[in-house]
């Protein structure tokens, strides 16, 4: 008689992380950064890292290329770091998840650190976080407070301030499981927490799934937290993400994503939460919406309406959407009979 596996642990759609072989040397960091059509901005990325690398004995530093077609990243890397850096390509374009998943099963460190091509991190974010997880060896992962920096190097926002001063955070799990409130750059992992759980699920081709492995990690054990302003995410009009809103494949992902974590929460408030994430989902679906509208692009916007209401049908989600229907139907018509101006 078969049994079904525990879905906290099935490994259908992740990636395998088997554990580093014995007698292999290991570094207490492996920061790893996964890289597709970005050279330009990975040389602020690797920058930020080789400004404070402690040594090949104590951070292995790798750059994963995705098969990149517009630009060479691997010359950025020799010409920055010469061989002290290891990069990788693929064989073939895997897409972000996969590649994010061969970052987790080369990486040989305690500590592993997914820095993306686009983003960076603060002088002396190595030291905080090392020593952040020495002193709660219960955790499973950690996370810095982080800024968001626009396309004109603005800052957007910072994170929200988990705890005043750096350790575990209580009552996480609610919290994460009710939406994302961090950015890939803020946050490392035990390397034994991947072999146990799997990397990255690649059900979500577009996003959703750091979120997902965020929850994931939470639900085996506590998360901690350090309050200073450690790292930066790169909000760039050509992400992934972003290139994803027209067909309303962002909403779908998180929408699965929020489906996966639902087959592991325990009951309770985590449950409870997972109900808010769809909620948050669809505000997001519903910003998203009216972006497109403000750029004319009515068929995507109304796409994206769609996508929000397929994650929730509360009352304030039916309001706004109603609102932005007529908003963006008024708009519509006033340019089709707009005269001419010949």
């Amino acid at each position: 008689m078969s049994t079904r596996p525990d879905p906290l642990f099935d490994m259908t759609h992740r990636g395998h992380v088997p554990p580093v072989p014995q007698g292999t040397c290991r570094p207490l960091w492996s920061v790893m950064i996964p890289v597709y059509n970005g050279a330009e901005d990975l040389a602020r990325s690797l920058g930020s890292v080789l400004a404070q690398d402690p040594g090949p004995d104590v951070m292995q530093i790798e750059v994963v290329d995705d098969v990149s077609t517009c630009d060479d990243p691997e010359a950025v890397v020799r010409s920055m770091a010469g061989d002290r850096v290891a990069f990788v390509r693929q064989p073939a374009n895997v897409g972000h998840a996969r590649n994010f998943n061969t970052c987790v099963a080369r990486s040989r460190g305690r500590l592993v650190h997914i820095l993306h091509a686009d983003d960076w991190v603060a002088p002396g974010f190595y030291t905080a976080m090392g020593a952040l997880l020495d002193a709660e060896p219960s955790a499973g992962a950690a996370f810095c407070r982080h800024a968001v920096i626009g396309p004109d190097g603005a800052t957007q926002r910072v994170s929200p301030l988990e705890r005043p001063e750096p350790g575990i955070i209580a009552d996480w799990l609610p919290r994460i499981a009710a939406g994302l409130c961090l950015q890939p750059p803020a946050m490392v992992v035990r390397r034994e927490a991947y072999e146990a759980l799997g990397a990255f699920d690649i059900r979500m081709p577009s996003c959703g799934e750091d979120w997902e492995m965020w929850v994931r990690l939470a639900v085996r054990a506590p998360t901690a937290f350090h309050p200073e302003v450690l790292a930066f995410y790169q909000d760039s009009a050509g992400s992934l993400t972003k290139r994803a809103v027209r067909s309303g494949q962002n909403i779908r992902d998180v929408r699965q994503a929020t489906a996966i974590t639902r087959t592991y929460l325990p009951a309770g408030a985590p449950r409870r939460a997972n109900d808010l994430a769809r909620r948050s989902w669809a505000h997001w679906g519903l910003y998203w919406a009216w972006q497109l509208i403000e750029g004319r692009d009515y068929a995507a916007a109304r796409i994206s309406l769609r996508e929000a209401l397929l994650c929730s049908r509360a009352p304030e989600i039916l309001r706004q959407a109603a609102k932005l229907s007529l908003y963006g139907m008024r708009k519509a018509a006033r340019e089709r009979w707009r005269p001419s101006d010949a």
